[in-house]
């Protein structure tokens, strides 16, 4: 076999390896639907619970790097937090050891037919679940058939005296081996594609076991890439849970690496004791390795914590998607406290509606990313809250309510809707300025003049809405309602000054599109703000 038949072949077969992997987890999630973010989100109440919440998903979407970019996410947007992140990173790096126990199954000479079963569920069936499952099969059959190529591509090198070379330094010099294994790693983006190689080489004794043992360890530590990538412009929180899949990796690979010797003539009995294959042999060194480092770092999550908190320091913007106040059982003993609860978390939420808008307003102002994905986050966290205190007021409706009791009630559900639209005008605002970034659209001084001057008004009256709900001020919501005439004026007067640009050629067409629309959503902020200052005057005029 030539040099590019070999170069081909491999890469080849990497391809079809890693598209197996990604379309069978992809496969997988679809068939798992929104579980996967509900696993992670409702099962992580402490470490131990994170741990086997993260086994559950890895194992689910085939892909400790989904799991652990997943769970920065989460963590980003408040959601979870560095505590409840770390178990489900640890738990990450168990369930990812899956793959190599499927790879060490020898059932490549399958792997054909069952990539054409995946193709008969995906082509010859209408109903969306059967092609799911189809798509698993697809993936599963091209991971098998991309192995067998990778293999047949490195078959040479246990010919070749420069591997053979490369080998022995491994054996000698294990730090060599971990370099490799990561180097590997982050190269490809994927452990299991590192790891399966190696089940490769081993099984057709290219390489030696105790040469197997340090790039394993090193994929361990290059699988954490991908996490650092995704916490690039996170939050602080973000950027401390990827730090934490690192350092976790790097102190199991440190102390394997000190017991290399003993583990490796450990793993050779273990390999003879239960007859397994060479495959089948890595998967065990593998899985066994990370469950062990998960046991013995899980009691000190606390001092992880601690540790990535002094390594990156600083103040992050807080932002606490989960519901605080809602507590089911003042519903059975009193629902008039039950509706104070709903109510101070309404205020939580009409808090996270200001600081949203203030973000695309800064947004607008700077271009700067961070903005555009704290608003998304903001807007997250009042949508998780709409629908908690939505369930949370449905329960307490349920109840006999006094009059004032119900009234109450009915605001509280107005106010609800209405702080969830801000939401979505603030996602309105960020895309538009998407918009105008991606497109390149240049607006006037006089425009970002008058859009300031829009901003400004409406957060204001926003905000004095919201503490007219706070504290029950009459004289505060008529004053959103004046204020609300004030925005109406100044849209029309906006709006002229826009069609005089435009007659004078100093504002483009486009340009004029994303001005209006801005406009026309900061009226309708207005308007949600003065629905929330006529509720008030409604509850306490009745």
């Amino acid at each position: 076999m030539d040099l590019q038949t070999i170069l081909f072949t491999f890469f080849g077969g990497l391809g079809i390896f890693l598209f197996g992997i990604k379309f069978m987890g992809d496969g997988l999630q679809k068939v798992a639907g929104d579980r996967l973010r509900e696993i992670l989100d409702k099962f992580t109440s402490n470490p131990v619970m994170g741990v086997i919440a993260g086994i559950i998903v890895t194992v689910l979407i085939q892909t400790s790097s989904g799991t652990t970019v997943l769970t920065v996410g989460l963590v980003n947007a408040g959601f979870m937090t560095l505590h409840q992140a770390i178990g489900v990173i640890m738990g990450a790096n168990v369930g990812t050891t899956a793959t190599a126990f499927i790879i060490g199954i020898d059932i490549e000479a399958y792997a054909l037919p069952i990539l054409f079963i995946g193709t008969l569920m995906i082509f010859f069936f209408k109903i969306k679940k059967v092609n799911n499952i189809g798509q698993v099969f697809f993936g599963f059959g091209a991971l098998f058939y991309g192995l067998k190529l990778m293999g047949d591509g490195v078959a040479p090198l246990e010919q070749l005296q420069s591997f053979e070379n490369l080998t022995v330094s491994m054996s000698n010099n294990p730090v060599l081996g971990v370099i490799i294994g990561m180097a590997f790693t982050v190269a490809v983006q994927s452990s299991s594609a590192s790891i399966g190689l190696l089940q490769e080489l081993y099984q057709q004794g290219a390489i030696a076991l105790d040469a197997v043992m340090p790039v394993l360890f090193g994929d361990n530590i290059g699988t954490t890439i991908t996490a650092v990538l995704a916490s690039i412009g996170a939050s602080v929180a973000a950027k401390r849970a990827a730090l934490t899949h690192v350092i976790f990796n790097l102190i199991g690979t440190t102390v394997i690496l000190i017991l290399l010797v003993p583990y490796t003539s450990f793993m050779e009995n273990v390999e003879q004791w239960l007859n397994l294959n060479e495959r089948m042999t890595v998967a065990f060194a593998h899985g066994i390795f990370n469950i062990s480092n998960t046991l013995i770092q899980l009691p000190f999550v606390g001092l992880l914590a601690l540790l990535v908190t002094k390594l990156i320091p600083g103040k992050d913007t807080e932002i606490e998607a989960k519901a605080q106040h809602l507590d089911t059982s003042f519903i059975e003993r009193s629902p008039a406290i039950a509706l104070g609860q709903a109510r101070s978390e309404i205020l939580r939420m009409a808090e996270f509606a200001e600081k949203g808008l203030i973000e695309s307003q800064n947004y607008l102002k700077t271009s700067h990313k961070r903005h555009s994905e704290l608003t998304v986050q903001f807007e997250e966290a009042i949508n998780n809250l709409d629908k908690n205190i939505t369930n949370y007021l449905v329960l307490i409706s349920e109840k006999s309510l006094s009059d004032e009791n119900s009234r109450m009630h009915s605001v509280l559900m107005d106010t609800v809707r209405d702080i969830e639209r801000v939401g979505d005008h603030m996602e309105n605002l960020v895309e538009l300025v998407d918009y105008q970034i991606t497109n390149k659209v240049t607006l006037s001084e006089d425009a970002y003049t008058d859009l300031e001057e829009m901003f400004n008004l409406t957060i204001e009256t926003l905000q004095n809405a919201v503490k007219t709900l706070e504290s029950d001020d009459l004289d505060g919501a008529r004053e959103v309602l004046k204020q609300e005439e004030e925005i109406d004026k100044l849209e029309r007067k906006l709006r002229k000054k826009h069609i005089l640009r435009l007659n004078e050629g100093k504002c483009s067409g486009s340009a004029g599109i994303v001005f209006v629309d801005m406009l026309s959503n900061l009226e309708r902020v207005g308007d949600h703000s003065v629905n929330i200052a006529e509720a008030v005057l409604d509850e306490n005029e009745e």
